[in-house]
């Protein structure tokens, strides 16, 4: 029962920041005078739908997509209210308006989370420090906040354990915060040491209790979301850098079918219903924002990638006073999709075989 909840969760998520992304689209599109063609939610066999004005709106088959289409997108067009017929400035706005709403929508989550949701907010101010820990030898104190390590910024508690592994443990730089100046640390060693619990128990720590517990109010629960998302926007690019660099394979990229995997998985091991459900909300959160900055790549058949030609086409025109013809763009773009469904494709089967191999 509580798998087919959260599967049931899971997949009402990726159908609305679906449906929020295109809305973008379809917003801004209108608002900025360009003739929308058809709004569908998912793909596939159109399953039913109405027409209201010039606009066809389905609702198709296969859930996983969604299209605004413009008028012109791709290809010529002499009517005056084509995408193509649009100032630069305007079509930029309508490709930047679905990651916008997608990361509109993660800060959304993660204030109500914050706010209303049990989510605790904690600074990087040290409120403890043993004095045999390599910080406090070093000159570190109780009271002083972690402001950066490395040039990496840490905004909240959460950010230690996401920057672990990303810097020179042994020589690194770290910047902190004492009665509101800075100070930098060079050649530092951000090390941990062994330490014994009250039960006995032993572990490696920093030797630190770091985070200054806050309670929920308005300016605090939206600057925490923003905090947030900021994250998830740096984890996408932590994890570009390491599949660029060797440090991740494609044996560490998952597609939809393992997040949903990974949602039912959290949401099942979580304590309560309300918990898991929370825990749902929070991976939506961090999946809106990923959907944000990964559409936004200068990627063809992305967002991204058709604002970069957006770009370098208005520039060329400037120049030059003619018009790059539009069916280069589509060739590129079309190759580039046809690659993107490829390793969608191979993606689910990988997943699909991994779990199935559990």
């Amino acid at each position: 029962m509580l798998t087919a909840l959260y599967i049931i969760l899971a997949i009402l998520i990726f159908g609305f920041l679906i449906f929020i992304h295109e809305l973008g689209h379809f917003l801004t599109a209108k608002l900025c005078g360009i003739q929308v063609n058809e709004f569908s939610i998912n793909m596939g066999p159109k399953l039913f739908g109405w027409k209201r004005g010039e606009t066809d709106y389905s609702f198709r088959l296969i859930p996983i997509g969604g299209y605004c289409a413009m008028e012109g997108e791709d290809g010529e067009s002499e009517n005056p209210r084509a995408f193509t017929s649009a100032k630069w400035w305007k079509r930029l706005i309508v490709l930047c308006a679905g990651s916008f709403m997608n990361l509109l929508t993660g800060f959304i989550v993660m204030t109500l989370l914050f706010g209303i949701g049990g989510y605790t907010m904690q600074t990087t101010r040290i409120t403890e420090i043993s004095p045999t820990s390599a910080l406090a030898e070093q000159g570190v104190q109780a009271g002083d906040e972690l402001w950066s390590i490395d040039g990496r910024r840490l905004f909240m508690r959460r950010d230690l354990d996401l920057l672990e592994g990303r810097y020179n443990a042994s020589d690194c730089e770290l910047t902190i915060l004492r009665n509101g100046e800075k100070h930098t640390f060079s050649h530092f060693k951000m090390e941990k040491r062994e330490f014994e619990d009250a039960d006995g128990s032993k572990a490696m720590r920093y030797g630190i209790v770091l985070g200054e517990y806050l309670e929920p109010g308005f300016a605090t629960v939206n600057r925490f979301a923003s905090y947030e998302c900021r994250d998830f926007a740096r984890m996408v690019w932590y994890g570009l850098q390491d599949l660029f660099s060797g440090r991740a394979g494609l044996k560490d990229v998952g597609g939809a079918v393992q997040v949903v995997d990974v949602m039912v998985q959290g949401g099942k091991e979580s304590r309560t219903v309300s918990e898991g459900v929370r825990y749902v909300l929070y991976l939506g959160a961090f999946i809106a924002v990923n959907l944000a900055v990964m559409n936004m790549l200068p990627i063809p058949a992305l967002d991204g990638g058709r604002v970069l030609f957006l770009l370098i086409g208005t520039a060329y025109t400037a120049i030059t006073k003619k018009k790059i013809n539009p069916k280069y763009e589509a060739w590129i773009n079309g190759a580039a999709m046809i690659l993107l469904l490829g390793l969608m494709a191979v993606l689910l089967v990988k997943d699909v075989v991994t779990i199935a191999s559990r």
